[in-house]
């Protein structure tokens, strides 16, 4: 970078003094000034661009993958920089830094992390003179930090979110002549539809920007095969499915692993101790759903140990998790009418801006048989209680209807059965009475609860059923699935 910028500063000069020495030598023979300026202006901006496009030995092997949102919560994202960067590409990471991302990115020595701010705006105006100037203040600091680094053969950029960012990183591949590949896990503006309704004008006009912006693209991932043929049909788009597929942290949680899991969580959340009345043993360790016995470092579950069920969100309007705490509330209500069923312990992990709202929702519940825990996992951690739980629970709502819950995808990685909330593609990935189940409102999700959780802890009953098709059926890993459909697109001459 430096040696270019060195090259370009020469080349400056050199021109400067040969639009002076111009200057001199037509004075008087009717060429104008303004001429020998635009000569100038013209020779500096050609330089510029060819210092912008000037590609060495290294450039083929350098891809720049970008999101506007937060790396540590962008597992797709972070899949494809590790992906590229086992296939010898050395991956410049552009995104928000508020959560730590997985330990495999931080310590992977070709992914080097660029972190952008989220800009705010201006403050104290009217929203939309907020909104207008947290654009142009974004575009430029894409434009900074793109511009400055080396030249990318590709730029591999998530939408949503994409304003301003689809039109920045385009722009800055026709400057330096790098090649644009557009993931589309939504569309943004269904997405602003949910606060703002269908015919706000941001609305349209992010619809408008995205159908604008989004055909200059090279080439254009996918994440089904419905957004595929929408974009096809509507956007004129040509796309490649790749499915989101478990990356091989996702698996079933050995006991041991599950009990120090436990252990930990317990410190900080009462739902996870065990109860208070229990003897203590100093030679045992327990919780609520273990038992560690430490002279014979033997692990067993608790037969009477509560069904840890199992939720994630980002907390934003496509989930409505009254739907869930109705639920509960009902199943609650059938242990109370004679029900012979398990307690439970219900964790919702994730961050988002509504999560306080539901909190106290939360809070203001009184319920006996079941707990209700809202954590922030370590990267690290979540794989671990995916494969400890016994049943998870997907409120995830498409606001396109054309995108699939990348949790639910973990979740089977984990061999874990799922109850889904029904939207128009969702059959692309849970396979009713196959993996799971899809309920359309919280009655037929407390229904479910019942009968999956009737023979528990016992493996017997339709959940062991469940259990046993995703262990028997398991599919293609996120390595393979990538090796076949991005690396041809990113490696093509």
């Amino acid at each position: 970078m430096a040696t270019r910028c060195t090259c370009t500063a020469s080349l400056a000069v050199f021109a400067l003094i040969a639009a002076l020495l111009i200057a001199f030598y037509t004075a008087g023979s009717g060429v104008t000034c303004s001429a020998v300026s635009l000569t100038v202006v013209t020779v500096l901006v050609s330089l510029w661009l060819w210092s912008l496009r000037r590609r060495n030995g290294g450039t083929d092997r350098r891809v720049c993958v970008l999101v506007l949102g937060d790396i540590g919560r962008s597992p797709r994202m972070q899949y494809h920089a590790l992906s590229l960067s086992k296939h010898g590409y050395n991956v410049t990471f552009v995104g928000f830094l508020d959560t730590k991302p997985h330990q495999d990115v931080l310590r992977e020595e070709k992914i080097s992390i660029v972190p952008i701010i989220e800009v705010k705006g201006v403050r104290g105006g009217p929203k939309i003179l907020t909104y207008v100037t947290k654009v142009i203040l974004q575009c430029l600091q894409l434009l900074h930090v793109l511009l400055k680094m080396e030249t990318q053969s590709h730029i591999l950029m998530q939408n949503p979110p994409g304003l301003p960012s689809i039109a920045v990183a385009w722009l800055v591949c026709v400057l330096r002549g790098s090649r644009f590949v557009i993931d589309w896990h939504n569309y943004g503006y269904t997405v602003m539809a949910l606060s703002h309704g269908q015919t706000h004008p941001l609305v349209r006009l992010a619809k408008w920007y995205e159908h604008f912006f989004g055909p200059l693209a090279t080439h254009n991932l996918c994440v089904t095969n419905a957004m595929k043929v929408d974009l096809q049909k509507n956007w004129g788009i040509k796309a490649t499915t790749l499915y989101d597929r478990p990356a091989s942290i996702f698996r079933e949680t050995p006991l041991k692993l599950q009990h120090e899991l436990f252990m930990r969580l317990a410190k900080a959340y009462p739902q996870f101790q065990s109860k208070e009345s229990e003897e203590v043993e100093v030679q045992v360790e327990r919780t609520v759903f273990s038992v560690c016995d430490l002279a014979g470092d033997t692990v067993t579950l608790r037969t009477e140990r509560p069904a840890l069920l199992l939720s994630s969100t980002s907390w934003t309007e496509d989930e409505d998790f009254s739907v869930l705490l109705t639920a509960l509330e009902e199943y609650e209500g059938f242990i109370g009418g004679g029900a012979s069923l398990p307690s439970l312990v219900c964790v919702i992990t994730g961050k988002g801006p509504q999560k306080e709202h539901y909190r106290k929702l939360i809070d203001s519940l009184h319920l006996e048989h079941v707990k209700i825990c809202t954590p922030w996992l370590e990267a690290e951690d979540y794989p671990v209680l995916l494969g400890s739980a016994d049943l998870g629970v997907c409120l995830h709502k498409s606001s396109s209807g054309l995108d699939l819950p990348m949790k639910v995808v973990d979740m089977f990685g984990c061999c874990l059965p799922v109850c889904a909330i029904h939207f128009n593609c969702l059959h692309e990935l849970v396979k009713h009475e196959e993996n799971g189940l899809i309920f359309r409102d919280s009655r037929e999700l407390a229904e479910q609860l019942k009968s999956l959780l009737s023979e528990f802890p016992g493996s017997g009953g339709r959940l062991g059923v469940f259990r046993r098709n995703l262990r028997t059926s398991r599919g293609q890993r996120w390595d393979d699935n990538w090796d076949q459909n991005v690396l041809p697109l990113i490696s093509a001459p």
